[in-house]
């Protein structure tokens, strides 16, 4: 197993401190400001539940674990793009602030649009997903915005990311 720590501190500022201690000792961390902070403390807690849900070991947080930093998520691109590996969990995340931002509650349409993503970018097995599954990843990802929302200010939130060997 691999293991990650997540922590993901309240600011008194409004602002969201995440940071990722991995199993070899190294970190990475980011401190995200304004409207972004609440997002994307959202986006990542949603990657957990995907991630956790789906047993995926190569989404965001297992490539953290494997030892990206934060900045190699996004332009320059230091490490390339995401493995073809981990881009479910990346389309899955993003169905999931759509239907957030939307206010909509999809099923079919996910797979319809996978279908469509995959097929525009040249990439093989687009995930399909039931409604039983989506319903889990939706618990979860509730479940982990109510634990969210009840950190006081200055206050964390510690998950841990299990990822198993291959």
């Amino acid at each position: 197993m691999t293991t990650l720590r997540i922590k993901m501190t309240k600011r008194r500022d409004g602002s969201v401190v995440t940071r990722f201690e991995r199993a070899d000792g190294t970190a990475t961390w980011q401190r995200k400001h304004g409207p972004h902070a609440r997002f994307f403390a959202v986006h990542d807690l949603e990657h957990y539940a995907v991630e956790t849900t789906l047993a995926h070991r190569r989404g965001f947080y297992g490539l953290v674990a494997e030892g990206w930093n934060l900045g190699d998520f996004g332009t320059p691109w230091p490490r390339g793009p995401l493995p073809a590996d981990a881009e479910p969990a990346e389309l899955i995340v993003g169905f999931l602030d759509g239907e957030r931002a939307g206010g909509v509650r999809w099923s079919a349409e996910f797979n319809e649009k996978a279908a469509v993503y995959y097929a525009q970018h040249g990439l093989a097995n687009p995930p399909t997903l039931d409604d039983e599954t989506l319903g889990r990843i939706r618990a979860a990802a509730r479940s982990l915005r109510e634990r969210w929302d009840a950190v006081a200010e200055g206050e964390t939130l510690e998950l841990t990311f299990e990822r198993a060997r291959e």
